[in-house]
């Protein structure tokens, strides 16, 4: 079985960490019960936050009478100190615990430090003391944020996007996490949902001290990350060679549909239509070009050039201009389907 030290936490976890978000979507009984699954099959990592909905009530009643065997991490989204106090104490009540493993701030802009004003650091530090929090981490999507947390020695983890369609950049920040004994923890390993093959995301994470939590809602996918603990994929020519064409295909200016953009003040669905191009090359198209897919496409036309989008999103991306061009790419193909 795979495991991983994450970094001066000194906690050792299994490589097969579970990402809570998608538990929100299914119904407390069977949220509870495939939490519950995850960790009787040896999943000991569990990563939520307060701002996904009932997941950490979910979790709550999944795991609560096993709290000392598991390792819990969520997330406070609000960087105000009464927002964060709100958030502990509405996080300690939903997971059924006196305490958190991991406290993490939930992708502000800016690096919470002693001293800035906020109070946010000190209102981390005094959980710590209390003993409601055991270690203190930050989650974001921007490299320069990132790299500032982990370079400020105040954090213990860091939680950042790393896939097999990471850059030079990103490799580095893994790097750096390593050398300044910082945790990584690893979100997006499927790059929302653009990366096909869990085999060869495994496989090139598991090169790296990274602990990646995967997105799980059903059995079927527990199964699949459930099945490299007895025998982990490895990077062999085969493999290597496939993801150097999905590098090839993917790498640049793509959507990773973090769905930072939105809300939109024209309705558009950002996230989901502004990787519409690369879904249709790699996703069953019946849902794309059903009727209610071709209507959510065509609010494109819609868009007020007002930029909000593009100033949200972490990535830097030109977000107008990409949902033009996805929309372009959408109406040719609808063309050629009637062709």
């Amino acid at each position: 079985m795979d495991t991983i030290r994450l970094g001066r936490t000194g906690l050792i976890v299994n490589k097969n960490g579970f990402g809570a978000l998608p538990v929100q979507r299914i119904s407390k009984e069977d949220g509870a019960a495939l939490l519950r699954k995850a960790y009787e099959q040896g999943v000991n990592y569990f990563d939520t936050a307060r701002a996904y909905s009932d997941s950490e009530e979910k979790m709550g009643l999944g795991l609560s009478d096993v709290r000392d065997q598991i390792i819990i991490a969520t997330k406070t989204h609000h960087f105000t100190v009464e927002g964060f106090w709100g958030d502990l104490k509405k996080s300690l009540k939903m997971l059924k615990t006196d305490h958190i493993d991991i406290y993490q701030f939930h992708n502000p802009d800016f690096c919470p430090r002693p001293g800035d004003g906020t109070g946010l650091y000190e209102a981390m530090l005094e959980a710590r003391e209390k003993g409601l929090i055991r270690f203190i981490g930050f989650t974001n999507h921007r490299i320069a944020l990132a790299t500032e947390a982990v370079e400020s020695g105040l954090y213990d983890t860091l939680q950042f996007p790393f896939s097999y369609l990471a850059n030079e950049k990103e490799i580095d920040l893994v790097r750096l996490c390593e050398k300044k004994d910082v945790g990584f923890i690893c979100m997006k390993a499927l790059a929302g949902g653009l990366i096909h093959r869990s085999d060869a995301a495994y496989a090139f994470l598991n090169q790296y001290p990274v602990l990646p939590i995967w997105g799980i809602q059903r059995e079927s996918e527990l199964a699949e990350f459930i099945s490299y603990q007895q025998a982990a994929p490895v990077m062999d020519g085969e493999m290597t060679a496939y993801i150097e064409k999905e590098r090839t295909e993917l790498v640049g200016d793509f959507c990773r549909g973090c769905g930072y953009c939105q809300p939109c003040p024209a309705g558009i669905e950002i996230e989901n239509c502004a990787r519409t191009s690369l879904m249709l090359r790699r996703s069953p198209t019946a849902d794309l070009v059903s009727e209610e897919g071709i209507a959510k496409m065509m609010k494109i036309r819609d868009c007020l050039h007002c930029n909000q989008c593009a100033s949200r999103c972490p990535y830097s991306l030109n977000t107008p201009a990409l949902l033009e061009k996805n929309l372009a790419d959408f109406e040719d193909y609808l063309k050629k389907m009637k062709a």
